[in-house]
C-alpha cells in the first residue's frame, strides 16, 4: 500500500492506495485500484478507525474542505476512512472512458459485475488489514447501509461496530417489491409537494405538454423529452427539494422572437438533474442491487420500468403526470449521452439471473457484532416497511425510527444523527 500525506484544518489526512483483485475469487487475476483518505484528528492517533460507505451506487465518497457535520462528530471518538468504493473517485473509474477498452457489450458487464456490495466489501477487508486495524466500525448511508449488511454477512469477524442510516435493505424478494413502495412514497410526496406548491402542478403540466411537441436541448447537446423531465422528481426525497424545486419551477418559459421557449435557467438546472455524466456507474449499477439470483427471483429485467408501466399517474400523458423519483428506466440510455455508449452493458446485466445473493439471513440471525440503524418513517428511497423487516431479522440490531428525517438526514443534521446512532449503539 502506499500513502501520502498532509495537514487539514487541525487533521492529519493519510490518502492511501492499495492493489486489489478486480474478482476476489481470482485474487491472482486482473487488478484495480482502490483509495481511501483518512482524517486523524490531532490527538486522535490512538483512536480505533470508522470507514465510511458512501451511497450510491456508483458515488466517491466526501470530498471536505473543512471539517463539519458527522464527520467532526466522529472524529472526536474515531480515525475517520472515506473510501472510493471501486469503480469511483480514484479508486480505478469505471464510465464510458475506462469501459471503452471492452469492445462489446457482453465484457463490459462481466466487468461491471465485479463492481457489487460483496466485492466492495471484499475491497473493505484488504484496507482494514493493511491499516493493521484488528477490527473496525462502519458508517453507511442509503447504499452504504446496504454495504454494511452486506459486510455483517459476509465478514463479520472485520467488524467492532455497524452504524447505519436510511439504508437497511431487503433481504430477498424481487426488485419489483422495492419500486413498488418507492413509487407510492414518490406519490405521496408528489401530492405533499403539490399541496405545498399548488400553482407548480399546472407548472409541471405546461412543461410536460409544451415538451411533447417542442424540440428544447439541454445544454449538453441532446433534446429533452417530457419522460426525462420528470425525473427531477428525484429531489422530493431530500430535506430541501421541495422548495429547490419550486425555484427551478418558477418562470420556466420566456419567449425567443415569438416563439414560448424554455429558459436558459431552467434547462441548466434541470439538466444538472437529470443527466448522469457525473456518475454513470451509478445508473448503470442501480438495479443490481437489488438482484441476488434466486433469492430475488432471477434477473431484475428492468423492474422499475415493469412497475412505472403499471402506474398510469406516472405517465407523461397524465393529466398532471407524476414527477418519478430513485428510478431508473432503459429509455435513459438512449437519451442521455453519458450512458449511451453503456446501453449495451446496462442490457446484459438487466438480463442476469445468477448474481450471487448479497446477505446471509442464517449469519444475520446469529449476528454477535453492535448495530444501530436510523430508518426514516417516510424515507422515499428505502422503503421503511422492509428496513423495519430487516431489522427485526439481525440479531442485536437497535433502530432509530424517526419522521425528523427525509433521506438525507446524515447531511441535514449529521451530528446530531450520528450522536443520536451512538447513544443508541451504546445504551
Amino acid at each position: 500500500m502506499e500513502t501520502s500525506t498532509h495537514r487539514l484544518d487541525g487533521h492529519t489526512v493519510h490518502e492511501h492506495t492499495l492493489t486489489v483483485p478486480l474478482d476476489h475469487a481470482s485474487p491472482t487475476g486482473a487488478k484495480i485500484e482502490l483509495f481511501a483518505r483518512e482524517f486523524v484528528r490531532d490527538g486522535g492517533d490512538g483512536r480505533p478507525r470508522l470507514v465510511w460507505f458512501q451511497g450510491g451506487p456508483g458515488n466517491r465518497a466526501n470530498r471536505p474542505d473543512s471539517i463539519g457535520g458527522w464527520l467532526d462528530r466522529a472524529l472526536e471518538e474515531y480515525r475517520v476512512v472515506l473510501l472510493d468504493q471501486r469503480g469511483t473517485g480514484l479508486s480505478t473509474p469505471a464510465d464510458r472512458q475506462s469501459l471503452a477498452q471492452f469492445g462489446d457489450p457482453a465484457e463490459q458487464a462481466a466487468y461491471l459485475a465485479h463492481f457489487r456490495a460483496d466485492s466492495i466489501v471484499a475491497d473493505a477487508e484488504l484496507l482494514r488489514q493493511a491499516l493493521g486495524e484488528q477490527r473496525w466500525s462502519v458508517l453507511g448511508q442509503s447504499y452504504g447501509g446496504f454495504i454494511a449488511t452486506a459486510y455483517l454477512s459476509q465478514a463479520p469477524q472485520g467488524l467492532r461496530e455497524v452504524l447505519i442510516t436510511a439504508g437497511l435493505p431487503a433481504l430477498t424478494g424481487p426488485a419489483d417489491e422495492v419500486y413498488r413502495r418507492t413509487f407510492a412514497q414518490t406519490a405521496r410526496r408528489n401530492a405533499e409537494f403539490f399541496a405545498r406548491y399548488p400553482g407548480d402542478a399546472a407548472t409541471v403540466r405546461e412543461i410536460v405538454r409544451h415538451l411533447s411537441d417542442t424540440e428544447e436541448v439541454l445544454p449538453t447537446g441532446e433534446r429533452l423529452s417530457a419522460r426525462r423531465f420528470l425525473q427531477v422528481g428525484i429531489n422530493l426525497g431530500s430535506s430541501t427539494g421541495f422548495d429547490g424545486l419550486h425555484y427551478t419551477f418558477e418562470a420556466p418559459f420566456t419567449t425567443v422572437r415569438g416563439e414560448r421557449r424554455l429558459r436558459e435557467r431552467f434547462l441548466r438546472e434541470v439538466g444538472s438533474v437529470v443527466s448522469f455524466a457525473a456518475n454513470p456507474l451509478y445508473a448503470v449499477m442501480h438495479e443490481t442491487i437489488y438482484a441476488q439470483g434466486a433469492a430475488s427471483g432471477g434477473a431484475t429485467g428492468w423492474a422499475a420500468q415493469r412497475v412505472r408501466s403499471s402506474l398510469p399517474e406516472f405517465d407523461p400523458g397524465a393529466e398532471v403526470p407524476l414527477l418519478t423519483g430513485e428510478h431508473i428506466f432503459p429509455w435513459q440510455f438512449e437519451e442521455d449521452p453519458a450512458l449511451v455508449p453503456l446501453r449495451g452493458a446496462a442490457e446484459a446485466l438487466a438480463a442476469r439471473a445468477d448474481f450471487a445473493a448479497l446477505y446471509r439471513p442464517d449469519v444475520l440471525a446469529e449476528n454477535e457484532v453492535p448495530v444501530a440503524a436510523a430508518i426514516y418513517h417516510d424515507d422515499m428511497f428505502v422503503p421503511r416497511d422492509l428496513s423495519l423487516q430487516t431489522a427485526a431479522a439481525v440479531r442485536g440490531l437497535r433502530p432509530l425510527i424517526t419522521n425528523e428525517y427525509q433521506h438525507d438526514g446524515i447531511r441535514a443534521d449529521g451530528r446530531r444523527l450520528l450522536d443520536r446512532l451512538l447513544t443508541t449503539l451504546r445504551r
